[in-house]
């Protein structure tokens, strides 16, 4: 089925190119009103893609413009993320699990969005990673860790310090300016969902395995 694409989107400021993969859920109970709602051009929102429950996949903006996606927020040194982005959202009211055809959806979009832009898979992050006092989706409930089994995230292996400075480990793999209460619960939303309590050695060996590895923009300083 062919649809008109949103009407919600611009240039790509400076004729930047996308870099980032950004990933949503839309916090909606079906498709067709996250539809409505990223194409009303009074919400001023939208994404390139929207993929439904049943693994249908809608292109709502076309992958060369700036889509409203993402708003006020950064990783690494991109701090306008729309004009660096590519945003997907999942069809999700925000608390449920993500159906395997759309999983399996996502994973081809990724595949083939990621080489056409040849945007490696430690850019791929979700939206609570770029705006982390704000947002919290994709959510616990996403498999970050299936993605990165198929080379399109990342996930923390186990030679990670656990006694480095976690601040300095969150800004070296891309995490924006935020209190540490706020950071440690986005790093745990995207790594490690079902962690509680303070701050530990696991959430430090795990932010400095990724920080060693996947360094934002060719590794920024860690002192």
């Amino acid at each position: 089925m062919t649809r008109p694409p949103s009407p919600n989107f611009g240039e790509r400021r400076g004729g930047a190119r996308p870099d980032l993969v950004v990933i949503h859920y839309t916090a909606m109970p079906g498709c067709a009103e996250a539809r409505a709602r990223l194409c009303d051009p009074n919400a001023e929102v939208s994404a390139h893609y929207l993929i439904a429950e049943t693994g249908e996949v809608d292109a709502l903006v076309p992958e060369e413009a700036r889509a409203w996606h993402a708003g006020a927020g950064a990783w690494g040194r991109v701090t306008d993320v729309n004009s660096r982005s590519i945003g997907i959202e999942l069809q999700n009211p925000g608390d449920a699990p993500f159906p395997e055809p759309q999983m399996a959806a996502l994973e081809r979009l990724l595949a083939a969005t990621m080489a056409r832009w040849q945007i490696p898979p430690e850019r791929v992050i979700g939206h609570s990673d770029m705006a982390p006092d704000r947002k919290r989706d994709p959510g616990p409930r996403f498999d970050w860790q299936r993605l990165a089994r198929s080379g399109l995230a990342i996930w923390p292996g186990p030679a990670g310090d656990p006694t480095a400075p976690l601040a300095a480990s969150l800004r070296a793999i891309g995490y924006p300016e935020a209190t540490p209460a706020t950071l440690l619960h986005a790093f745990r939303l995207r790594f490690r969902p079902w962690a509680t309590g303070p701050e530990g050695p696991e959430d430090r060996a795990a932010a400095d395995d990724i920080a060693r590895r996947f360094p934002v923009d060719d590794g920024p300083s860690r002192a």
